[in-house]
């Protein structure tokens, strides 16, 4: 079983296609991971092995070459979209008692490419914070160190994935909820163009700052499902077609880039110089291969107010029915979003629109003469669980709960396809992640990209039993 779960996905969709192993017998390995590791990180709170194991059935029904991309591989969904007869509760306290009755289109859409879901990965309330706990299950922990936060709010995806109870996991991403996450957990996380994944219909379907994406723990794991998450539906108004060439292709081909740009701290945000050293020295690993990196980022000015203005507007279209209902049972976090949004001038969104419009242009622009942009995912290393958030970074207090991770956010405002790869340790042993952005809708290019520098880094990706730093 142990074997099994240090499988590579692609590795392992070979295997499902060839009949060396079955669906049922990945079920088998990750209920018996999961019943070692579980208990200490709290990753995977909601089970549905039957539920799993039926569909298992019904696809070994099919003939191999019908059986989708995945061909029966598991993969865990974020308590955050539903799965139709399993529990949800978008970490809630709300939806404690939720039965879905139907999936979600993303849900769906793997299902038809041969995804089983066995889990729900946990998330904080609405996945709202880079913390990933709530009411409902609890926190998540870290397992490179369980005294520390996974982050959010796909803590519980990324935390699954590190300890070795998923092979890929579906995640969010808003204000970097699947990057940070996967940066803590040195895991790979991709935080794709808006429109890539469809999306659910919702209260504001033109929306472009949450997105899905793919987790997993490497880049061509990633790649592969993306392919089997991305696609077309007319539900979603801003939903894309799939490319010609599939990601995981795409990926393989390794493009090299021609100029690469670095920078420590994007000029809008403090950085752990730790952080900020160990984020250059792997970007550097560029110029091993002959190509050049220069220190340079695009002119942010102005993000921090753009952003969070929009953002509490959505919060407002999305969550602000909920405030009347239930303001008691709501974290203090969300009724702010909610309240600001809703405390918004006309004047405030239409100032905030054209400023984002300004940011995005200088940033194509940036993008006329490099290739990618490289900077840390998170300005930290993972922090205490019991901590809701990053209050100061390297002697700057920040003023809003979502102040520090600025580094990530500014290019959700932006649209950009952005990756988290693991690039190092800090001395005392913690991941690090390097945020690799791409130009508008060229995930397949960043892909090809992150591959060849995780080949160069060469780092041990593969899964950990959750630990606790300094413990006997």
């Amino acid at each position: 079983m142990s074997d099994l779960i240090e499988q590579r996905a692609v590795d392992l969709v070979d295997a499902l296609r060839q009949g060396r192993v079955t669906p049922h017998d990945l079920l088998d390995a990750l209920e018996a991971r999961i019943d070692r590791v579980e208990p200490a990180v709290n990753a995977l709170p909601t089970l549905c092995f039957e539920r799993a194991r039926l569909h298992a059935d019904r696809l070994l029904t099919r003939p191999v070459d019908e059986r989708g991309l995945l061909c029966g591989l598991p993969v865990p969904i974020k308590d955050l979209e539903q799965v139709e007869g399993v529990r949800t509760t978008f970490g809630s306290t709300i939806y404690a008692d939720h039965i879905s009755r139907h999936s979600d289109i993303p849900v769906e859409h793997l299902e038809a490419e041969g995804a089983i879901v066995y889990a729900k990965s946990n998330t904080p309330e609405f996945g709202s914070g880079a913390n990933t706990f709530n009411e409902v299950f609890g926190a998540t922990r870290n397992p490179w160190d369980t005294r520390m936060s996974a982050a959010g709010s796909s803590g519980g995806a990324a935390a699954a994935l590190a300890s070795g109870t998923a092979w890929l996991a579906q995640g969010s991403d808003n204000a970097g909820s699947l990057r940070s996450p996967a940066s803590f957990c040195g895991i790979v996380g991709l935080r794709p163009s808006p429109g890539r994944v469809a999306l659910d219909p919702s209260e504001n379907p033109y929306q472009t700052h949450a997105v899905l994406g793919p987790m997993a723990r490497n880049v061509e794991d990633v790649a592969l499902l993306l392919d089997a998450m991305s696609g077309w539906h007319p539900a979603d108004p801003l939903s894309l077609p799939n490319p010609e060439r599939s990601f995981l292709e795409s990926a393989r081909k390794r493009t090299r880039p021609v100029r690469i740009a670095f920078s420590p701290d994007l000029g809008i945000t403090p950085v752990e110089p730790e952080i900020a050293a160990i984020c250059k020295k792997a970007a550097l690993g560029f110029e091993d291969m002959g190509v050049p990196v220069e220190e340079a980022h695009p002119d942010f000015s102005g993000v921090h107010e753009a952003y969070q203005v929009l953002r509490a507007f959505d919060y407002a279209v999305g969550l602000g029915g909920l405030l009347e209902t239930h303001r008691n049972v709501l974290r203090s976090e969300i009724i702010g979003n909610i309240e600001r949004g809703l405390g918004l001038a006309v004047g405030d969104v239409i100032r905030a629109t054209r400023d984002r419009a300004k940011i995005r242009n200088r940033v194509i622009r940036f993008f006329d003469d490099f290739d990618f942009l490289l900077c840390p995912t998170t300005i930290v290393p993972p922090f205490p669980v019991e901590q809701r958030y990053v209050e100061k970074c390297n002697g700057v207090t920040f003023d809003t709960y979502i102040d520090w991770l600025a580094i990530v956010y500014a290019i959700t405002f932006v649209s950009l396809p952005a990756l988290s790869l693991p690039c190092g340790f800090t001395a005392s042993g913690l991941p690090v992640g390097l945020q690799m952005i791409g130009r508008p809708r060229d995930e397949a290019g960043l892909l090809g990209a992150a591959l060849l520098l995780e080949e160069a880094l060469g780092l041990d990706l593969a899964p950990i039993l959750p630990q606790e730093k300094g413990a006997a």
